[in-house]
């Protein structure tokens, strides 16, 4: 019997306390409501783990008899063989060539459902599989389903972004613990011209029972709960978020936050909210509406989607995705863990405790947004149903913090992966000169040392080839067209060469560029050219005014000097 081995590559995303928001942000845009008429979504998959790399699965034919091994996403553990399918459509990262495109993030959920024996369907094969297998939302939403139900589930919660050319759907699922198989899970389609995301929070609350046009859910989702004795009452109010996952603290501040950080900057009514993403979870007796809330679900909950004040555009993806709750009372630059350099970043662990005079332990947090240092990689896909598959299909892909990388577009009919990019090229604690990865890593914790001074540079060239990138695309898209209509291969040559060529040309740009920033700002100085003259102009920056206050604040006379010292 043969086999064909799916290999993921280690990607961890730990779970060290229930405090602690793991991994991942996905932003969801229909077509009504993007500016080009594209259906849009972005994910970052985040672990301190996971080694940043384009994945490739070109289309295959495969024999009757033929089993696919299944490996766990996060650890690379061998969990079992399916049978594989006649055909496998190809995918580029999480995109394939029917422009079908899937994101997704980890909510943990109820402690008795995280384990089910026997099982072997884990989240990242379900998503990967499903690429592979499906041509729609709505063919991935039951291939996702179907696996789950005869292979039983793996993973702990997911909630799943899935988008093709025409809708784009959120998908949450949960395993139904040890003694069960499969899982339970509800489905809902974004209504056209609204936006929705997720961040390790289970969103989806009360859904719509007898509208399978718009929401699809296992038979058993409602009456599974009841079994447990987590629910009561009519099935009506039956909220799969509250139940499964219900939010708390942790929930709302390090997850919910970068929901509400995205949506409040394209609709004007979500200040209301913030107290709730501070993580002041109300459980009312009864909800707005006057009902009254006999399980005790949260009652100030922020709405599923919400209708943007303007249409988003592919760049407005990308910065959304370099968010740290700037302009916010939660703003990272703003408080003693920025230091001197308005760091937006805080190294973990994400809690940590103190004991104060009075003995009392206390637990404190570090804000978690939707740009880290962790990321191993993010992307923004553009579904458009205008252009032909595989030509319409595009996945602008980046390595690392995505708020000091480059999204560079790969069009998700290409055939072969840029050098820079392609799987194998350097590990975890494998350096590579000529991997992506890599060269906007020296670059980012460069960055990291001085980031109010040097972060400026970076996000001026950032923007600069990321507008390049989109022109050229346009350029791109009618050639490729015109190509498509003769010759359907010469066509996917033509935008493979396009984003092969484009992606290693940023890595290598990126690394001279490393090389400016280095000599530009090393040994805490800042330095421009001075021609004819043998030596730069040399500025010293300092620390600034507010960090030498907080010195002399900590120090007291310390560091001062005598009247009239020098």
């Amino acid at each position: 019997m043969k086999k064909v081995f799916l290999i993921i590559f280690l990607a961890t995303f730990i779970f060290s306390s229930q405090y602690n928001a793991n991994a991942c942000t996905n932003f969801l845009i229909t077509k009504g409501a993007s500016a080009d008429g594209s259906v849009m979504i972005s994910y970052a998959a985040d672990s301190h783990v996971l080694y940043g790399e384009l994945y490739f699965w070109p289309a295959m034919d495969w024999s009757s008899g033929t089993m696919l091994d299944i490996y766990e996403w996060d650890t690379g553990k061998f969990l079992g063989q399916i049978p594989q399918v006649a055909h496998t459509y190809s995918v580029v990262g999480n995109m394939n060539e029917f422009q079908l495109a899937i994101g997704e993030t980890t909510y943990t959920g109820r402690s008795e459902l995280r384990t089910q024996k026997g099982a072997i369907m884990d989240y990242g094969s379900l998503i990967y599989i499903a690429l592979q297998r499906s041509k729609t939302a709505r063919e991935a939403i039951k291939v996702i389903g179907d696996l789950m139900d005869k292979y039983g589930y793996y993973s702990t919660g997911e909630s799943f972004s899935i988008a093709d050319t025409k809708e784009v759907w959120i998908m949450e699922l949960i395993g139904k613990g040890e003694g069960e198989k499969g899982s339970v899970w509800v489905a809902r389609r974004i209504p056209d011209g609204y936006i929705s995301a997720h961040a390790n929070q289970a969103r989806i609350t009360t859904f719509p029972l007898d509208d399978s046009e718009n929401c699809i859910y296992s038979t058993d989702v409602i009456s599974f709960a009841r079994s447990k004795g987590w629910f009561s009452g009519k099935d009506k109010d039956f909220s799969f978020s509250d139940t499964y996952a219900p939010v708390d603290f942790g929930g709302a501040r390090f997850c919910e936050v970068r929901v509400w950080s995205m949506f409040k900057d394209v609709n004007d009514d979500m200040q209301k909210y913030f107290n709730y993403v501070k993580g002041e979870v109300e459980h009312n007796k009864k909800f707005d509406t006057g009902e009254k809330n006999p399980n005790g679900y949260a009652t100030n909950r922020m709405p599923l989607w919400i209708k943007p004040n303007r249409k988003i555009t592919v760049q407005d993806m990308m910065d959304f995705m370099r968010d740290h709750l700037e302009g916010t009372p939660l703003d990272m630059r703003k408080d003693a863990g920025a230091g001197a350099f308005g760091l937006p970043y805080r190294f973990r662990p994400l809690v940590w405790k103190d004991i104060n005079e009075k003995g009392d332990t206390l637990t404190y947090c570090n804000e978690r947004a939707t740009a880290t240092q962790q990321t191993g990689f993010s992307f923004v896909t553009q579904s458009r149903s205008e252009i032909p598959s595989p030509i319409g299909g595009i996945l602008w892909f980046s390595v690392d913090d995505a708020a000091s990388s480059v999204y560079t577009p790969m069009y998700s009919g290409m055939t072969r992966m840029p050098k820079t990019f392609e799987r194998g090229n350097g590990a975890l604690m494998e350096f590579s000169e000529t991997s992506a990865f890599w060269i906007f890593n020296q670059v980012s914790n460069f960055a990291y040392l001085r980031y109010r001074i040097v972060h400026p540079d970076i996000d001026s060239l950032q923007h600069k080839i990321e507008k390049q990138s989109i022109e050229f695309v346009k350029g791109i898209d009618k050639g490729a067209v015109a190509l498509f209509k003769n010759d359907k291969e010469l066509a996917r040559e033509f935008i493979t060469d396009f984003s092969v060529n484009r992606a290693n040309a940023l890595v290598y740009q990126w690394k001279d560029f490393y090389k400016y920033l280095f000599t530009k700002y090393m040994d805490g100085n800042l330095k421009r050219p001075n021609p004819g003259k043998q030596n730069p102009h040399v500025k010293y920056p300092g620390y600034g005014e507010k960090f030498y206050k907080e010195i002399i604040k900590g120090t007291g006379n310390k560091f001062l000097m005598p009247s009239g010292g020098h």
